[in-house]
């Protein structure tokens, strides 16, 4: 596996035209205002703009002054705040509060400002490569948003949660040792796990559910997270870079258990799900190869055109040789691509899933003789498909026979094996039931995108209050036609109504 989660993005080299410490801390201030706005609607949206904002801000140099001043001017009246505390002994930093335009009015800091800046210590400590100093504060803190049940908080808390798995990851030894201090960090999520299922939180719920399934398949425990999958459920309207996440987890599960052909059904949604551009192009890349194994195993060849996306065609070309070799049964060819990239495909987390290949190479091998050869002998199939005795070519061939992988007969007397004149395949209903599989994937994206259509909120009693204006409208119209007290223009502006 990856050593950094899919989809997290790296704080990449300062620009010249980075904004100052002063410019910075005023963005941060200004993000306060959305986060009171997202509390006084109730609407999440305000929340998802300030956690964008996140990855812009990481990129700068003065990320650690402008946290300093952001904190002395959210808590300028709390002075003894413990809240400006914990969050200033996390930065190991302190500075006085500078005169802003967007600072807060007196009051009550918001909960959500708080674990706001807690989540931006959280990057600022992973991008500086502090994992031993975030590991503490980001346990500190999960145990601090526990503390709360608000809504508005839900995105900021999946936020923290991520960011505190990450941080153990990185902690030696690192996975799959049965060391390793991600162990230790399962009680924690198992009891966010509950708390958030109770309070129908299911941004950390969809969260929470996708660290404990990197925990296990990260330490070999696959029963494990069997079982997760099997006792929980996945919160359908979890967010889609989670869903991505979740879908891809579920793949890699289901290829180990050797349930190829549900695999391959969660990791073809995965992929078509997530983005294909630089921001998550390496969980769009590690799902790619994924996938393309399991359908090698499932004895299918993946589409040439896969390997010529550019933002696929460098990091797949292992793989792609690789499917070269299946793709003519070269036995020899395919335990060379095997050596050669071994540790490309160790760190892919697909090495053992492709030593089990080897019995698809040579099946694929023998199906292209029976296409080729009307009749051919056992030893030819030897020298052909590299196999040690003509015995161990007779076992191969009757095994692709009774596996219906070739329609052929085998002459043991005479040591040789003749194919039998291959079928109409549009006589069968493979055709059909390939359509069917397309139109169905089809039809659930319409109807995910029709469960993630967004409406404004109390929208409905507006347009009731609306109705019920025209009606008394129309009953004041009508009572003044009833006296006599409407002219000429008001029954005209009435007829036209």
């Amino acid at each position: 596996m990856a050593d950094k989660m899919e989809g997290v993005e790296v704080a990449s080299a300062p620009v010249d035209n980075a904004p100052t410490a002063e410019q910075l801390s005023q963005s941060i201030i200004a993000n306060f205002g959305l986060l009171d706005q997202a509390v006084a609607r109730f609407d999440g949206r305000f929340t998802l703009r300030v956690l964008r904002s996140i990855s812009s801000m990481r990129k700068s140099p003065k990320l650690l002054d402008a946290l300093s001043n952001a904190i002395a001017s959210l808590y300028a009246s709390h002075q003894d705040s413990p809240d400006k505390h914990f969050l200033e002994s996390a930065l190991q930093k302190k500075a006085s509060a500078l005169a802003h335009a967007n600072a807060p009015k007196d009051g009550d800091v918001l909960p959500e400002s708080f674990i706001y800046l807690a989540v931006l210590i959280q990057v600022y400590l992973f991008d500086a490569q502090k994992y031993s100093h975030g590991a503490d504060f980001s346990s500190a803190l999960v145990d601090r948003v526990r503390e709360y049940n608000r809504r508005t908080l839900d995105s900021l808390a999946a936020k923290s949660y991520f960011y505190y798995h990450l941080f153990h990851e990185q902690l030696d030894p690192k996975p799959p040792s049965k060391q390793s201090p991600v162990i230790a960090t399962r009680s924690k999520l198992l009891a966010a796990l509950r708390s958030a299922v109770l309070r129908k939180d299911n941004d950390t719920q969809s969260a929470v559910i996708v660290l404990l399934l990197r925990n296990y398949i990260s330490t070999a425990d696959i029963t494990q997270a069997d079982l997760l999958v099997n006792q929980t459920t996945f919160p359908p309207s979890a967010p889609n870079n989670q869903v991505c996440r979740y879908l891809y987890y579920l793949g890699r599960i289901r290829a180990i258990q050797l349930s190829y052909t549900a695999a391959q059904e969660h990791l073809t949604s995965a992929t078509r799900k997530s983005p294909t551009n630089n921001v998550a192009a390496g969980f769009y890349q590690s799902a790619m190869k994924l996938l393309i194994v399991v359908e090698l195993l499932m004895g299918d060849i993946p589409d040439r055109a896969i390997f010529r996306q550019p933002s696929l065609e460098r990091a797949l070309y292992p793989y792609f040789r690789l499917v070269q070799a299946v793709r003519v049964g070269d036995l020899q060819g395919f335990v060379r691509v095997v050596e050669e990239n071994s540790t490309q495909f160790r760190r892919d987390g697909t090495y053992t899933l492709i030593l089990r290949l080897r019995q698809n190479v040579i099946k694929t091998g023998v199906r292209m003789l029976s296409l080729s050869y009307s009749r051919i002998s056992l030893r030819d199939i030897c020298l052909r498909l590299g196999v040690e005795s003509e015995e161990s070519a007779e076992y191969i061939v009757a095994k692709a026979i009774r596996d219906g992988v070739i329609e052929a007969s085998l002459d043991h007397e005479h040591g040789f094996m003749e194919s039998k004149q291959a079928g109409d395949i549009y006589a069968t209903r493979e055709p059909a039931e390939a359509f069917h599989e397309r139109i169905k994937a089809c039809l659930s994206i319409h109807d995910e995108c029709v469960m993630a259509m967004r409406y404004p909120m109390n929208k409905h009693r507006q347009e009731l209050k609306n109705a019920q204006e025209a009606r008394e409208r129309e009953r004041e119209l009508a009572k003044e036609i009833q006296d006599g007290d409407m002219d000429d223009d008001d029954a005209g502006d009435f007829e036209g109504m």
